[in-house]
């Protein structure tokens, strides 16, 4: 039984990584695991300069999930390179880094600062708020996605994953768009967009009146998703969306997913992705799989 995969060139032991802004830089969860045991750490978000995130209330539990709304906090690139990736290096797992910028100008300049840097991997967050367009997110149009990819991929030599948007009509067309701009893959899917009120106060429980919704509750619009990218595109995909153990991974690989990524499971268990990789392996010994290709994609459409 092989668990290792080579996604999008960048080699993981196993297909299980940690979803951006779920893990911060991973100092907090060494504490109760060795991270060599994943695949793979994807950073936080990691802009240009330092990012003060939204005000307070940013985080609302809701039925099988969780609304966020942290406007990417962070100290930004150079104090990552010389405070947390040295450190990510001992680990003995992928580093890919999760850049966000709110100009094509912002994302440009970050990619190559990490372009130098002793890395895996870049995600590119097109998620983020596109200042110079009235506060729209770079990934919701063909065309935005290709022209930030297009322009970051001409800057940046490493593996290139793009992620996208679930807040589309369509999921193919930003996908497509990733994939034509030369994106080594595509990793989805990102927050849906949501609200909660509270009826007492009646405002918004997120001082930033909507946020994102992830967990358990997006996961069968998540795996639809995965599923309907991996018909259109052959670039290979990182999906997530309320995985939180093996069972889950597995829906995700056959329907596309060359690796996943855990996200607000790591809210609920800080060993979720450990345990993933457990039941990964569990499944594949169950159903005498040798390969994690053998998942992937397998699906039986009625």
């Amino acid at each position: 039984m092989n668990t290792e995969v080579n996604f999008a060139g960048i080699k993981m032991k196993n297909p299980v990584t940690v979803a951006s802004g779920t893990f911060g830089y991973g100092r907090e969860y060494s504490q109760f695991f060795d991270l060599s045991e994943i695949g793979g750490i994807i950073t936080k978000g990691t802009s240009l300069k330092p990012r003060n995130g939204n005000k307070p209330s940013r985080i609302y539990e809701t039925p099988s999930g969780m609304l966020n709304s942290i406007g990417l906090q962070n100290p930004g690139v150079e104090y990552f390179l010389e405070y947390d990736l040295p450190w990510l290096k001992k680990q003995n797992t992928a580093v890919i880094v999760n850049a966000c910028g709110s100009t094509i100008e912002d994302y440009v300049e970050v990619c190559k600062i990490l372009n130098k840097a002793d890395i895996d991997g870049v995600e590119l967050n097109l998620s983020c708020p596109n200042v110079k367009a009235g506060c729209l997110a770079f990934g919701t149009t063909y065309e935005g996605v290709k022209e930030v990819t297009s322009k970051v991929r001409k800057v940046l030599d490493k593996p290139l994953i793009v992620k996208l948007t679930p807040n589309v009509t369509d999921i193919t067309l930003p996908a497509k768009a990733a994939e034509d701009a030369g994106a080594d893959a595509v990793s989805l899917i990102n927050t849906l967009l949501g609200m909660s009120i509270n009826i007492n106060t009646r405002k918004p429980h997120l001082a930033n009146n909507t946020g994102g919704l992830s967990g358990p509750a997006v996961k069968p619009v998540a795996v639809r998703m995965v599923y309907q990218v991996a018909q259109a595109v052959n670039i290979p995909i990182l999906g997530m969306g309320g995985i939180v153990n093996g069972d889950d991974a597995v829906e995700f690989m056959l329907a596309g997913a060359s690796a996943v990524s855990i996200g607000a499971g790591n809210f609920i268990d800080p060993y979720a992705s450990v345990n993933t990789v457990k039941g990964i392996e569990e499944y594949m010994k169950k159903n005498n799989i040798e390969k994690i290709e053998d998942i992937v994609g397998k699906v039986q459409i009625n």
